[in-house]
């Protein structure tokens, strides 16, 4: 899942990664708050073999609406069951040494990746796209 306010940033980071993980299969947004409410109908949801459930999602920091960490923190109040096993990367072109801490030391977060998302980027943090 890729959680951007910019278009052209969504598009980017997937070609990114379906250059490493070619059968790659993804849901974006646009409204961080959107991605939230998707997730939260999950856990409400029967286990269905057509509800998308991703194993990793990429999020922005700075978004109107809902930031990365207003997410990070609506995540954690969801985060059960099958929500479990799906780890989150902020992703962000962010130059702030509080905020990058603040992303390495939240619970939901699973690391930290500066913009632009590229293939070595991706290789060196995220481990399950690279096997």
């Amino acid at each position: 899942m890729l959680i951007d306010d910019r278009e052209i940033d969504l598009f980017i980071n997937q070609k990114v990664i379906e250059k490493l993980a070619i059968n790659a299969n993804f849901k974006t947004y646009t409204i961080a708050k959107e991605a939230i409410d998707y997730l939260s109908s999950i856990n409400n949801h029967s286990n269905s073999e057509s509800t998308f459930l991703p194993d990793i999602i990429f999020l922005d920091i700075n978004m109107p609406i809902m930031n990365g960490f207003q997410f990070l923190n609506e995540f954690s109040a969801i985060n059960k069951g099958k929500l479990n096993s799906i780890k989150i990367y902020l992703l962000s072109s962010t130059t702030s040494m509080n905020e990058i801490i603040k992303a390495e030391e939240h619970s939901a977060c699973s690391g930290f990746i500066s913009k632009p998302l590229t293939v070595h980027k991706l290789e060196k943090s995220v481990k399950v796209l690279a096997s």
